[in-house]
């Protein structure tokens, strides 16, 4: 089952990559049902804060009528930032499953401090490496066209 709801975010991901977005996509589970889905919007709406885990929380709590994503899942081809990450941990979302680290040692530190923090609000389980091949390719693939661009 991990597997098919990270396909889902990988087809977000792919969204965005054909957008000239990094390509990020994540879904939001609750009880085996995709309720949320969203991608990368940072240079499209021009704000920092379009990120896929941020769009995919505030659809999540349009759906469900409530910013509290209880016994919720997160699904995002790539580990989240800290700003994402504290989101999520506020959301109440239960876990985190991605497909790829980031490349920043101390950003994976930073998010496993936010997640593990229980003084406001309970853990956030952290699960790695779903479809991780798939997700690198797609950033890779990206990033090298992008070099690619600025090259000719």
């Amino acid at each position: 089952m991990k597997e098919h709801f990270m396909e889902q975010a990988i087809k977000e991901a792919k969204k965005a990559f054909d957008n000239g977005e990094v390509p990020i996509g994540a879904v939001i589970v609750l009880n085996d049902k995709i309720i949320a889905k969203a991608y990368n919007k940072k240079e499209k709406q021009n704000s920092v804060l379009e990120h896929a885990e941020i769009i995919a929380i505030k659809k999540a709590e349009k759906k469900l009528k409530n910013w509290r994503l209880e016994n919720c899942d997160l699904y995002v081809t790539l580990e989240p930032c800290p700003m994402c990450a504290s989101a999520i941990q506020q959301s109440r979302i239960n876990n985190i499953y991605y497909g790829i680290e980031n490349s920043d040692q101390k950003n994976h530190e930073i998010i496993k401090q936010i997640c593990k923090n229980t003084k406001t609000n309970k853990e956030v389980e952290l699960h790695g490496g779903i479809l991780k091949t798939e997700c690198e390719q797609l950033l890779k693939t990206f990033f090298q066209k992008q070099r690619n661009k600025t090259n000719v």
